[in-house]
């Protein structure tokens, strides 16, 4: 069986894309060439631009040894295996997802977990199985944003309706989570209270940040409200026995490695200052947010609008240039490193050797995002979406989510999977006269339950 990287796929991808719409669809060199000019630069700002600072925090992280400090605090909570794959997997794995995205969810508290005595695979599929519900909203919403974007839906409508599709599992995957390490249901249900109030802290706050406040916070909210009421949670009413893998002995001591860290998970300002760049990130999120008006105007107003695409149906492209989520999440990092004494030169060679790492994911991206550009203004979105609906009908409404997972499990993204299938959502969804917005919704819905097992992930 022959296999091929994902960057190479998706450029061979854009090549036949190309060369159908000019030879099948009658496309023109120019708007063609527009199409895709215009698919590069949206690609470049936000998608790649906010993957770029992501894993610049979190290799800035590991340079300046925060990431020490916050994993000695992660795993020094609870000895209970139950508890930790909670605190951990889901609480923490969540907010990864939520601030850093794109693997830094499973490789961190997986790794976390292997150190603390987790058998490997487990610790994988653990990781893999929380890196869903946070998938939604992704870094700083930019699944739905880019959603909202590509589709023209409003983006408190998509939020919303987002949050309500994922509710049922926002309370099925923290006790998925909890069997699977206890491979006992008599032994998870001994802790159905952590795990209800890991789920039902996740969802209420989602539900009301993405209601009241936009796409941007809601699975950060969400995974550290998830994260604190489980720590209060078990602070308050510990479990009635300590739970251990039975191959270990009654009283070994779980508590984490001196490896992870020897600094202590007491010590409030090493804490505050190596949690500061996801806490400076909050706070600049909720000043520029709506709840702002002032400061979101200001900040809103540097922006620029160009037209690109020359052919019917072009819009301008709009380039928001400090209220795009990669710019805040770059500042948070910057201004975080500097508290965490990195220099200007460290600051530096770590963003350079960010953008060297990551330039296969870049072209990756770019690729799809120029793709899913021509499929749109080609013609080729609106005959598949004709095409389902003759052959479906109403009965669609439940094949919607299908779509979004097929995406994720190809690109392993669900950015990706919107900017393919959001558009042909919202159309299909018209042509039936159903919700635009629940079945935009329905794909990145699905597109969570395709992230834990697309091959990327």
């Amino acid at each position: 069986m022959v296999t091929i990287t994902a960057h190479k796929a998706c450029f061979t991808g854009l090549i036949l894309t190309l060369a159908i719409a000019l030879l099948g669809w009658g496309m023109t060199p120019l708007n063609a060439a527009t199409a895709t000019l215009e698919g590069v630069l949206f690609a470049l700002l936000p998608i790649v631009w906010v993957i770029l600072a992501a894993f610049f925090t979190y290799n800035l992280s590991i340079r300046t040894g925060a990431i020490g400090h916050i994993k000695a605090l992660l795993s020094n909570i609870s000895p209970d295996r139950r508890i930790q794959a909670l605190i951990i997997a889901w609480g923490f794995g969540s907010f990864m997802e939520a601030v850093a995205g794109f693997g830094t969810a499973v490789a961190v508290p997986a790794a976390l977990l292997i150190a603390l005595g987790f058998r490997p695979f487990l610790a994988a599929i653990l990781c893999l199985l929380a890196n869903t519900i946070a998938v939604a909203f992704g870094v700083v919403g930019i699944p739905v944003i880019t959603l909202g974007q590509v589709t023209g839906l409003p983006m408190t409508e998509l939020s919303t309706a987002v949050v309500l599709q994922l509710t049922p599992f926002v309370m099925l995957v923290p006790a998925i989570i909890v069997l699977t390490v206890t491979r006992n249901l008599k032994d998870a249900a001994a802790v159905w209270l952590p795990i209800l109030v890991a789920g039902g802290s996740f969802g209420v706050t989602q539900f009301l940040t993405a209601r009241y406040i936009g796409p941007e916070l809601p699975a950060i909210i969400g995974s550290v409200a998830s994260f604190a009421s489980i720590i209060a949670c078990v602070r308050l009413l510990p479990p009635d026995t300590i739970w251990r893998f039975p191959d270990e002995a009654a009283g070994q001591d779980v508590a984490a490695p001196q490896t992870l860290s020897q600094a202590s998970p007491v010590d409030l300002k090493a804490q505050l200052t190596a949690w500061a760049p996801y806490l400076i990130l909050l706070v600049i999120v909720l000043a520029t947010s709506r709840l702002v008006p002032p400061l979101n105007t200001l900040f809103g107003a540097v922006k620029t609008s160009l037209p690109i695409y020359t052919g019917d149906g072009a819009k301008p492209l709009v380039f928001s240039w400090l209220l795009t989520p990669g710019t805040i999440v770059l500042v948070s990092a910057l201004i975080g490193g500097f508290l965490q004494g990195a220099r200007p030169s460290v600051l530096l060679s770590v963003f350079l050797a960010t953008a060297k790492q990551l330039r296969k994911t870049a072209l990756t991206v770019i690729c799809i995002v120029a793709m899913a550009k021509i499929l749109g203004y080609s013609g080729m979105v609106f005959s598949i979406a004709t095409g389902m609906v003759a052959v479906t009908g109403a009965a669609y409404l439940f094949f919607a989510p299908l779509l979004g997972a097929l995406g994720t499990f190809i690109t392993g993204s669900d950015t990706s999977s919107n900017i393919l299938f959001g558009p042909l959502q919202s159309e299909i969804g018209s042509r039936l006269g159903l919700s635009p917005v629940w079945l935009a919704a329905a794909n990145t819905s699905g597109a969570c339950i395709g992230k834990p097992i697309s091959p990327p992930s």
